[in-house]
């Protein structure tokens, strides 16, 4: 058994989050590089947190 499927996991979600972070990182500089990648502007981040925050009052 290979020691990130050590949890019974398999994929993505069974990897150690150090592993997980760094293929993530990956795939985020490959998105820039490609010109795909979304930048949130500081209004957008505000709009956004201001949703988040609406949802989990409403969950808590």
């Amino acid at each position: 058994m290979t020691e990130e499927h050590k949890n019974g996991s398999r994929g993505f979600a069974g990897m150690d989050p150090a592993r997980q972070r760094e293929i993530a990182s990956q795939g985020g500089v490959a998105a820039h590089q490609k010109g795909t990648a979304h930048e949130f502007t500081s209004e957008e981040a505000r709009v956004a947190g201001k949703k988040g925050g609406e949802a989990r009052r409403d969950n808590g």
